[in-house]
């Protein structure tokens, strides 16, 4: 199996670990998920050559040499994609996503993603998810949304900050333009969300026994002519989450092909304009860093054309 060779020299500490944890305790830069695939594949070899059981109890002192394949080149093509990084280092990087920018290539996108600028910006850098030399997508933002996305470029990287996601410990924040005035100043959403039943492209709040729970807590910021800018905290990251709560409550984001009709009065300003998409802009990013573990944050202005909008509507 060609690919790096590393030994791997257990510690009496580790008597009674599970042979996955104690590999990984020692082989800090991959991720135990990682470390017990290759234990399956045979990649790990002791005395008596391949050790195939990642729940193997070890004694302690053992000695071990693991194979690394080479991380297998990713199906997306490197294209080189004008990108505004707000912060890299060796583990990660924050993107400040333009709107119209697609995160991941599929079907009638191909390529021009994100994935794709990602590649040809990281040429060399990534050390394989999941032994695939490519970008940990850990969470997506919505084609016409903007703002900022935080990107793994390693195995141990992509693990820890999917954990983060799954805690829900993630400070996620987006500032929307929504249509009407809300009566209160701050209020919390949550509800259960499920594909539309009668249009598979979009999400719906679903019945309490269907659906994932998705929570949202937004406060209004500033008032603006029926119209309001406000900011929303995800405590949870579903598809199309913010769009779904506000227009749930009678407050569509304006400009929202999907979820919500622009008041008569907002269509001819949307209009002259060009304003064509949902008034969403991912602004605050902060998590624990994975391997550093100290708090990072970022945050993110108003794009232009948001920030003309609250502008024009501006009371």
């Amino acid at each position: 199996m060609a690919g790096e060779i590393h030994d791997i020299a257990l510690e009496a500490r580790h008597a009674g670990w599970r042979l996955d944890r104690a590999v990984t305790d020692v082989m800090t830069s991959l991720s135990r998920e990682r470390i017990k695939k290759l234990i399956s594949e045979g990649a790990l070899e002791g005395a008596d050559g391949p050790t195939r059981d990642p729940a193997f109890k070890v004694k302690g002192h053992e000695r071990f040499t693991l194979t690394v394949p080479e991380p297998k080149p990713h199906h997306a093509v490197p294209q080189d994609i004008a990108l505004t990084i707000v912060y890299e280092d060796e583990q990660l990087l924050i993107v400040d996503k333009p709107a119209g920018l697609v995160v991941h290539p599929a079907a009638g996108n191909l390529d021009g993603t994100l994935v794709n600028a990602l590649l040809h910006h990281c040429a060399g850098q990534l050390s394989g998810i999941g032994g695939v030399a490519r970008p940990g997508i850990v969470h997506r933002i919505d084609k016409d949304t903007s703002g900022l996305l935080v990107v793994a470029k390693t195995d141990i990287a992509h693990e820890a900050l999917a954990k983060q996601f799954a805690a829900h410990s993630i400070d996620r924040r987006y500032l929307a333009v929504v249509s009407g005035l809300p009566k209160a100043n701050e209020g919390t959403v949550s509800t259960q969300l499920a594909r539309s039943p009668q249009n598979r492209k979009k999400m719906a709040v679903a019945p309490d026994h269907k659906g994932k729970h998705a929570v949202t807590h937004w406060r209004k910021l500033t008032n603006l002519r029926e119209a309001a800018l406000v900011e929303c905290r995800l405590e949870t990251g579903r598809t199309h989450q913010v769009r779904v709560h506000m227009a749930h409550i009678g407050h569509p984001l304006v400009g929202d092909p999907t979820y919500g009709r622009s008041k008569k009065s907002h269509r001819t300003l949307l209009k002259e304009l060009g304003f064509s998409r949902q008034a969403l802009h991912a602004a605050r990013l902060g998590f624990i860093h994975p391997t550093r573990k100290e708090r990072l944050s970022f945050e993110s202005a108003l794009p232009s054309d948001i920030q003309e909008l609250v502008n024009r509507l501006g009371v």
